[in-house]
């Protein structure tokens, strides 16, 4: 074990040298802030996973987040109750079908104002605590609770103020995003604990690799906080041509165009209407990312019959996943997992090992579930090319993709080095 976790520690430096080694400017990367980042997420990785009170109250979250899953099977069991009173659920029905209830709940909270004001004061403080921009700091906790598009969306004023350096930061840290409102269904698959324990996790590490992949110089009229809703009140109807950054100015440009507020019930429906798009499309891409895999191995299959993706992807992944500290037997496991994740999706693998994840070793089950928790696949770069699209000019949205490389190697850092910090204190 001390062998193993050596190597993990290692492995962590590792990650960081290699955000170093493709650094856009190295000269002006701000040592301090990265590590104060890394010394608060150490400290939570410790807290969350090897104290008592942590332990107890992501605990307490997890099972908050099942009895919410409970209940949704109450609404489910009305319209098909053939589905829910069965033996073993399918995975559309214990996974995704309360995705209906979840994300509307999150909905309600943003209507009312809560969540906008917890990810106001929860981004205020961590930039003031790390020194990193306000916006900055503010986007990774937003997309924690909205998801990488729909915080792209309700941040766009700002996101057309700003300058195409910083547009890729936002770019590259929504590569590592999970959102609340899909907790739900992870959790039903994959431990709990570090499904929740994760999440900050990747909020610190997309912070910490963006600042080194791609630093920004900020000045104090551009270093602004968005805000929550604000794209709603300018999307069709506000052209912002300043270049000054000022929060006032924003505030201005929302109050004057602002809407009259959507009645409840017609938002609520619109919600609800949104979570069943969402449970198709993932369903649609669980279905088809799982047969074109099963479709290349059998066609990897005619040329040699030890050939297969999950092979390939071993290979590939093995020296990362060694320096989290595995033999050599489960880094290549783990190693053909992660490869199955970036190609595909969460929800393959976690399909795939939800009936035996509790059997694995505390290490590697702490490690597999926080790498899984996230985003970070290639269908996600599509996606926030897409967003960006829709809200930037064409130049700032051909420097984002011209970058997929870097959206990429930031996703797969950010997983990285959070399983890496996790795994440091489960053995």
């Amino acid at each position: 074990m001390v062998f193993n976790l050596v190597v993990n520690i290692i492995g962590i430096v590792v990650f960081i040298a290699i955000a170093y080694l493709f650094s856009k400017q190295k000269h002006a990367i701000h040592w301090r802030s990265v590590g104060i980042m890394l010394v608060l997420e150490i400290l939570l990785a410790w807290f969350l996973t090897g104290s008592q009170v942590g332990v107890d109250a992501v605990k307490a979250a997890a099972d908050g987040f099942t009895w919410l899953v409970d209940v949704s099977y109450d609404g489910i069991a009305f319209a098909l109750a053939s589905w829910v009173n069965v033996k073993q659920m399918d995975f559309v029905t214990s996974s995704l079908l309360p995705i209906l209830l979840i994300v509307p709940l999150f909905d309600i909270l943003t209507y009312i104002g809560v969540l906008p004001w917890i990810i106001k004061w929860v981004g205020r403080g961590l930039a003031y605590i790390t020194g990193q921009p306000k916006f900055e700091s503010f986007f990774v906790v937003e997309m924690m609770f909205l998801g990488n598009t729909e915080a792209l969306a309700v941040s766009q004023l700002q996101l057309k103020q700003m300058n195409a350096r910083r547009n890729l930061t936002i770019a590259m840290m929504s590569m590592s995003c999970v959102t609340a409102s899909i907790l739900g269904a992870y959790i039903q698959m994959m431990p709990g604990q570090f499904i929740l324990t994760a999440v900050p996790m990747n909020v610190l590490n997309a912070a910490i690799i963006a600042a080194i992949l791609n630093p920004v110089e900020v000045s104090p009229e551009e270093d602004t906080i968005a805000k929550v809703g604000g794209s709603a009140a300018v999307e069709e109807n506000t052209e912002t041509t300043e270049t000054s950054g000022s929060e006032d100015l924003a505030d201005e440009q929302v109050k004057a165009v602002k809407p009259a507020r959507e009645p409840f019930f017609s938002f609520l429906g619109d919600s609800i209407l949104g979570a069943g798009k969402l449970i198709l499309i993932i369903a649609a891409n669980v279905i088809a990312f799982v047969a074109l895999a099963k479709l290349i191995d059998k066609l990897l299959g005619l040329i040699n019959s030890n050939l297969s993706l999950e092979n390939i992807f071993g290979i590939i992944m093995f020296p990362f996943a060694w320096l989290l500290g595995f033999n050599p037997h489960d880094a290549f496991q783990m190693a053909s997992y992660m490869g199955t994740k970036l190609v595909t999706n969460e929800f393959v693998v976690m399909g795939e090992v939800t009936s035996k994840v509790n059997t694995f070793a505390p290490h590697f089950k702490a490690v597999l579930t926080v790498f899984l928790t996230s985003f970070a696949n290639f269908s996600t770069v599509g996606m926030i090319i897409g967003a960006f699209k829709g809200i930037v000019n064409r130049e700032k949205n051909d420097v984002i993709s011209r970058n997929v490389g870097y959206m990429l190697l930031s996703g797969i850092l950010v997983s990285l080095l959070s399983a890496g910090v996790v795994g440091l204190f489960v053995w």
